[in-house]
């Protein structure tokens, strides 16, 4: 299969969880219905698993899809805590923190593309970051429930956070590392080399 193949199960499943975050929003926000926004989380999680191992084993690897995938993470790490801040789930502080360091790294594309890149490699301290995000998610968001299930599920939730936000700011720290060490020690895109 080449690259450039748009049509791919995986790509299906990143569009499909595009899909699903306006339709999340409207549950949470304007339904309030928070046993079907943790489905939706749920529903979300497994098919951001799956597309990867599917790419793999059916060897579906495209370009569209190494863009829709980490595009798919981090609409749903800015929009999902911006809806939990909204409904009184996480303090404004910590959305704040977790967009922040996304608006950030994002200013780093100029910087990037300069030196004729299109962005950093991806470091697994910061999809271990992601995953414990999206993770605690769903968890803050079953610890809601007046219930047992509820209180069990609410430190699980904030385990997750704590993790992720520490992991979250590290891999911010070293993603600058790589950015600062790009600008200086790579010539300019289209400049000769002297």
């Amino acid at each position: 299969m080449t690259k450039d193949q748009i049509w791919t199960v995986p790509n299906a499943l990143s569009v499909g969880r595009l899909i699903l975050i306006p339709v999340f929003i409207y549950v949470l926000l304007v339904a309030k219905a928070d046993g079907w926004a943790f489905a939706i989380l749920m529903v979300s999680g497994f098919t951001d698993w799956l597309d990867g191992k599917l790419a793999r084993l059916l060897d579906q690897s495209s370009k569209l899809g190494a863009l829709l995938d980490p595009a798919a993470d981090r609409l749903y790490i800015i929009v999902i805590p911006l809806c939990f801040g909204i409904r009184d789930f996480v303090p404004w502080w910590l959305i704040g923190v977790i967009v922040g360091r996304d608006v950030l790294l994002f200013a780093t594309a100029p910087l990037l593309k300069s030196r004729g890149l299109v962005a950093l490699p991806v470091l697994y301290i910061g999809k271990a970051a992601t995953f414990a995000l999206m993770s605690a998610f769903p968890w803050i968001l079953a610890g809601q429930l007046d219930s047992v299930f509820g209180d069990i599920c609410y430190p699980i939730g904030w385990a997750f956070m704590v993790w992720g936000v520490g992991l979250y700011l590290w891999s911010f720290v070293l993603y600058w590392i790589q950015t600062v060490s790009v600008v200086t020690k790579m010539p300019r895109a289209g400049s000769s080399p002297v």
